[in-house]
């Protein structure tokens, strides 16, 4: 049997990461505790990993960003961070280390059975049915039918990550392909398609992780109101883009430590999308000096008032090699001939050669749903503060039940898709 490589791929909006995984030293007997355990730790779980999270978002945030001044950015932390928590499951020594580190989780500070409750939790809480606000995760396990995985490993993705498994012929990588494709596809209800382009023979297991959020604005725009106007990229380049109007009152407050307009929308349902608005000339300012804080903060105090709002309407997308990313962020062991992943497979020796993350968000009158729905608010006499998103702006997509950030992007331009 030659040597094998973990293809691995992640995608957001649907993410898909195709990686291997096994159990981590030290997950034993406590690691995963039955779902009949006590009901208010079990709820609290996922709130204790959120930090984490924030953390590891804003890291990867700044990592994005250090790449390219002149790009969008749009990726989901909460689907790279499951994706790479199940990898964990089947890594040891300091393969195992660095991956949970690079997630910003101290494991001198949070038992690793914690942890994997927090995102067994996370996820349960994510997929419960919610006829306002359409949230899908999904797991998919991808297993070359020459290949015998640890059976440890495949109880504990299928219990704390709720993944499916699935046989498959890696030789014919063709029909391999398909069949990720048709998976991911189907999951994100046809926003990501043909996501996977090319497939090596030698790959014998492939981990597949997406998510799909579909939401629509407690109080929508009116696409009469949309009209076409300047976006000043930067300096030097003007483009022209519909952007939708709207009067209103809002959750909004100028922050003078990050120089920025915060304004918060909620979705219908259980999300909040954060738009951090910076002067002109202080967006690396912001980025520099934004933390989950600084959200936490807005969230808690309801700055509520009367604004003009004027926001893009856009369709943008982020890909990303997360194996350049990740490995600035110490996660590198993986990647190599020197990966310890015999949790997922004692037969052959895996290492995770690939490993790419693909986001989609779209921003219209209604969300990201049509709806008929028509909004009316009494608003104060005075004069309302004109706040135009017509310049690169931040965003981030928040989860208020699991407290996680689903999302985080930065508009730069509308107009590239």
């Amino acid at each position: 049997m030659p040597s094998s490589i973990t293809w691995g791929l992640l995608l957001l909006a649907g993410l898909c990461c195709l990686a291997p995984a096994s159990l981590a030293e030290g997950l034993q007997g406590d690691a995963v505790q039955d779902t009949d355990a006590a009901e208010h730790a079990h709820e609290s779980a996922s709130h204790k990993i959120a930090p984490n999270l924030a953390d590891f978002a804003f890291g990867l945030y700044r990592q994005v960003a250090r790449q390219s001044n002149s790009t969008n950015i749009f990726f989901s932390p909460v689907s790279i961070a499951t994706a790479f928590a199940m990898l964990s499951l089947g890594a040891k020594g300091a393969t195992h280390t660095q991956i949970l580190e690079g997630l910003d989780f101290n494991l001198t500070e949070r038992a690793e059975a914690d942890i994997h409750r927090g995102f067994e939790n996370l996820l349960h809480t994510l997929n419960q049915p919610d006829n306002q606000l359409q949230l899908t995760t999904g797991n998919g396990l991808f297993i070359d039918d020459s290949v015998k995985l640890v059976d440890k490993f495949l109880e504990d993705v299928k219990k704390m990550y709720h993944s499916e498994a699935f046989s498959v012929n890696f030789k014919h990588s063709e029909e391999a392909k398909k069949q990720i494709n048709d998976y991911v596809e189907k999951g994100t209800q046809g926003k990501i398609v043909d996501l996977v382009q090319e497939l090596a023979e030698d790959t014998v297991f492939a981990l597949v992780n997406y998510i799909f959020f579909k939401g629509k604005w407690v109080k929508p725009f009116d696409a009469e109101q949309t009209t076409e106007e300047d976006f000043h990229v930067d300096k030097a380049t003007t483009v022209k883009v519909p952007m939708m109007k709207r009067l209103g009152m809002y959750n909004l407050h100028y922050c003078s430590k990050l120089s920025s307009w915060v304004l918060l929308m909620d979705y219908v349902g259980n999300a909040t999308a954060f738009f951090i608005l910076p002067d002109e000339g202080k967006l690396h300012h912001m980025e520099a000096l934004l933390t989950k804080e600084d959200l936490s903060m807005s969230l808690e105090r309801g700055y509520h008032r009367s604004a003009s709002l004027s926001m893009p309407k856009l369709s943008i997308s982020g890909t990303y090699d997360l194996k350049a990313i990740l490995g600035e962020m110490g996660i590198t062991k993986v990647f190599s001939n020197g990966a310890e992943l015999s949790g997922i497979s004692e037969e052959v020796p895996l290492k995770l050669s690939k490993a790419v993350h693909k986001a989609v968000l779209t921003l219209d009158e209604k969300g990201t749903e049509a709806s008929g729905a028509t909004f009316l608010e009494a608003i104060p006499m005075s004069m309302p503060p004109n706040v135009e998103f017509n310049r690169p702006f931040v965003l981030v997509i928040y989860d208020r039940d699991t407290k996680a950030p689903l999302f985080v992007g930065k508009v730069v331009n509308p107009t590239l898709k």
